[in-house]
């Protein structure tokens, strides 16, 4: 049934396209709009303003027609069904040894790649005076 609701929902798209386009423009921006043409005269503006009108509405039905086909097999959804609450909320989980935050982490790496610097030497003593 939705297969066939698409077909039909294509061919009111194409439809509707072409009647759109055969309508004359009254900018003369867009359209080829000249004097003669296939479907030229009073007629035209009625014949091609209700073909418009009525594959505006079937174009409206059928995607209306195409949502509610698509929702009905859809079952609701709580935005709580997937979370899964934590095993215990009385105490902290306690940090395994050698696992510290981040910043720590970064002072060790910093710590192991800076060259040991050797400590300046002593300043010399002045000699004592007695």
């Amino acid at each position: 049934m939705q297969t066939i609701l698409i077909v039909i929902h294509l061919m009111v798209v194409i439809a509707l396209v072409a009647v759109v386009l055969l309508q004359r423009s009254e900018g003369g921006a867009l359209g080829v709009g000249g004097g003669s043409g296939f479907m030229t005269g009073r007629g035209q503006a009625n014949v091609l303003t209700r073909a418009t009108a009525i594959l505006a509405a079937m174009f409206f039905a059928t995607s209306l027609a195409l949502t509610l086909w698509a929702n009905l097999n859809r079952a609701p959804k709580s935005i709580l069904e997937g979370v899964t609450p934590p095993a215990s909320t009385s105490a902290p989980a306690a940090v395994p040894a050698g696992k510290g935050n981040l910043l720590d982490d970064l002072k060790k790496i910093e710590e192991q790649r800076a060259p040991q610097a050797p400590e300046p030497p002593a300043p010399p003593e002045a000699p004592r005076s007695q």
